[in-house]
């Protein structure tokens, strides 16, 4: 078969996409193994059609795998591939080291630590700070990981390394965490915490930290995925790993800084943390002492005669103090937790007197407005066309690393 079709389709292409890589299917040798014979010869096809329009040094050719085709990833050091791949996977490899093409990999977290039944902490998946005797420690190479995106990438490293393959980058091309899922089985998918993850794995990447095995080398990544799938198949939490809802509204406020947030709620863009409806009153309580204790909140007029006193009840008064701690910590992802008994909104909870932190605040990215005209801050059943500002927001998100055009 020729592939001069190809190579004119892709110039084609060309003239209105920055087209950097494609990738070839998605998790094939995984998901469809009768059809990982037909992989190589596609991505050669490809390739033969990159070097007829002179265009190999500028886009490269891989396809994505799911981590699971890594074997006993922890420590990183001792990981390898699942051997039965062999065939594939090492032609495969030698073609990505031929061509300068990154090894594009699927790394989720929030699956790793949902299966881990309680060995892997939360903290750890979400890239939260962590002590130094809390952090994960290879014993093989005495590496440091505080987190488990940059064990997976190194473990990729170790394995390609016991083929011989030192040279070829990990890119990786599927990474999130769901914002809502079943309530009682997934309690862990929820905004706070894909807030959480997908801010701190953007500032992670942006920030070039790299991994352990390879500090300072830029992991180029994607966040999985910009808009929910209302009729996904599988668990709740299979719909909700968009950025956006299925209307083109944004499912909670992506933090980009620590001074403000990419993405929010409704179109003034103000947010609040509060307590979360329904929260166990104990942690509710402890979380009001932290923060007016070691969390240097002023909780001075939640006193007796003071304007935000009333009403009288934990959950006013924690939501005062969470509120109060989250600006005066710039809306900083992970600010708005407290042991999961506090969430953000949209709704102002001020009353009376009594003004909460946030009413003159906004979530501007250079001056500009990035919310969709909503002021719903729950997910819609139907689909409709995102509009001018979504479309923004998706270039942006996008362009965060690189454009990717995936070849099915």
């Amino acid at each position: 078969m020729s592939s001069v079709p190809a190579a004119t389709q892709i110039t084609t292409l060309l003239r209105s996409q920055n087209i950097t890589a494609i990738a070839v299917g998605s998790e094939v040798l995984s998901t469809l193994p009768n059809a990982a014979p037909l992989i190589m010869p596609a991505m050669r096809y490809l390739q033969n059609a990159l070097v007829a329009a002179a265009l190999d040094k500028y886009i490269k050719i891989s396809t994505p795998h799911s981590s699971s085709i890594i074997l006993d990833s922890f420590p990183p050091s001792q990981a390898f591939f699942n051997r039965s791949l062999d065939p594939v996977l090492v032609p495969m490899l030698k073609f990505l080291q031929s061509t300068g093409a990154p090894l594009m990999l699927n790394v989720y977290p929030y699956y790793d630590y949902m299966r881990s039944n309680g060995v892997i902490p939360l903290d750890y998946a979400l890239f939260r700070p962590l002590p130094p005797n809390k952090e994960a420690v290879d014993a093989n190479t005495l590496l440091h990981y505080t987190n488990v995106f940059d064990a997976v990438v190194d473990a990729a490293y170790f394995a390609m390394a016991y083929l011989n393959v030192t040279n070829v980058p990990v890119m990786v091309t599927e990474t999130g965490w769901p914002h809502k899922g079943d309530a009682s089985a997934e309690p862990d998918a929820n905004n706070d915490n894909a807030d959480t993850y997908n801010s701190n794995l953007i500032r992670h990447v942006m920030n070039v930290t790299g991994t352990p095995k390879h500090p300072g080398v830029a992991v180029p990544t994607f966040i999985y995925e910009l808009y929910d799938e209302d009729t996904r198949p599988g668990t709740a939490s299979e719909k909700y790993w968009g950025l956006f809802d299925m209307n083109g509204i944004p499912a909670y406020a992506l933090h980009l800084t620590g001074s403000g947030v990419l993405l929010a709620n409704d179109t003034t863009n103000q947010t609040y943390c509060v307590a979360r409806e329904g929260a166990d009153e104990k942690m509710l309580q402890a979380a009001l002492d932290w923060a007016c204790g070691p969390g240097k909140v002023d909780c001075s007029v939640l006193t007796q005669g003071k304007p935000c006193y009333d009403p009288d009840t934990v959950e006013d008064h924690a939501t005062y103090a969470f509120n109060a701690y989250y600006h005066g910590m710039g809306m900083g992802s992970g600010t708005c937790y407290f042991s999961g008994v506090a969430v953000i909104t949209t709704t102002d909870p001020s009353h009376g007197s009594c003004v909460y932190s946030g009413k003159n605040g906004s979530a501007l990215l250079n001056g500009t407005s990035l919310a969709p005209s909503s002021n719903s801050t729950t997910d819609s059943g139907s689909w409709r066309a995102a509009g001018d500002v979504t479309s923004f927001v998706r270039i942006v998100v996008t362009a965060l690393l690189l454009s990717v055009v995936t070849v099915l």
